[in-house]
């Protein structure tokens, strides 16, 4: 893949000791970006990154703690703000793992706290892989094809879709991997493009090819690119 420089700037909303891979996929990619709490200057970026991490805490989705952990309560608030502000201003909006949970909470979604399919889906010293389905019809499909084989690393899924959101990629399981906004430039998945760069270790099935996390990125910067 031919290297290209977007000239954007990417707010990631998360604690720094966490986001490193996030900073270097963008950077491979040739975008700019910050990771910070911060949501009060986020108007002088074209978009925003939310990364996976530990899992919501349930009252944002009107239930009790049922599975839920690793919660960070003020991480939440500064990702559900910062992704306000964003739908407000129809910027673009790519979440990975919990950023994609986040994103269908915010909509008035809902997440299963613990699903019965974890051990195919959970960190277990690395990620696991799995073959994945995607709707023919969506962007997802025209970057990957109907089918693709990606990572994971997750306990939890998306339950109830949030308003203005569609299913667009699931597992062999039915557990949701992909959701797309209706008319916004919003999406999510819930594997991690970040880690299916090149340097990164990859125990694939034999004789299996993962998906290449760049080309999601660059359809994001894409998206920046073009307000």
């Amino acid at each position: 893949m031919q290297p290209t420089t977007y000239p954007v700037k990417v707010a990631i909303v998360g604690r720094a000791k966490d986001t490193a891979n996030y900073e270097n996929a963008l950077r491979q990619m040739g975008a700019q970006s910050l990771t910070s709490m911060d949501v009060k200057s986020l108007s002088a970026f074209h978009g925003l990154l939310l990364p996976g991490g530990g899992d919501i805490a349930p009252a944002f989705f009107g239930q009790k703690n049922q599975g839920s952990r690793n919660i960070d309560i003020e991480l939440d608030v500064s990702q559900f703000q910062a992704l306000e502000l964003f739908l407000k201003w129809k910027r673009p909006v790519f979440g990975v793992c919990k950023g994609m949970q986040v994103i269908n909470v915010c909509l008035g979604g809902s997440i299963l706290q613990h699903i019965p399919e974890a051990a195919c889906h959970a960190w277990d010293n690395g990620d696991k892989f799995h073959p994945t389905n995607i709707r023919p019809d969506s962007f997802l499909a025209k970057l990957y094809g109907d089918r693709l084989l990606t990572n994971s690393a997750h306990h939890q899924a998306v339950d109830s879709l949030g308003q203005g959101l569609s299913v667009i990629q699931t597992a062999g399981d039915n557990v949701v991997e992909g959701i797309a906004h209706d008319s916004l430039p919003v999406f999510g998945v819930q594997w991690h493009p970040e880690r299916l760069f090149p340097g990164f270790a990859r125990q694939t099935p034999q004789g299996q090819q993962a998906a290449d996390g760049r080309i999601l990125f660059r359809y994001f910067l894409s998206l920046c690119a073009s307000l």
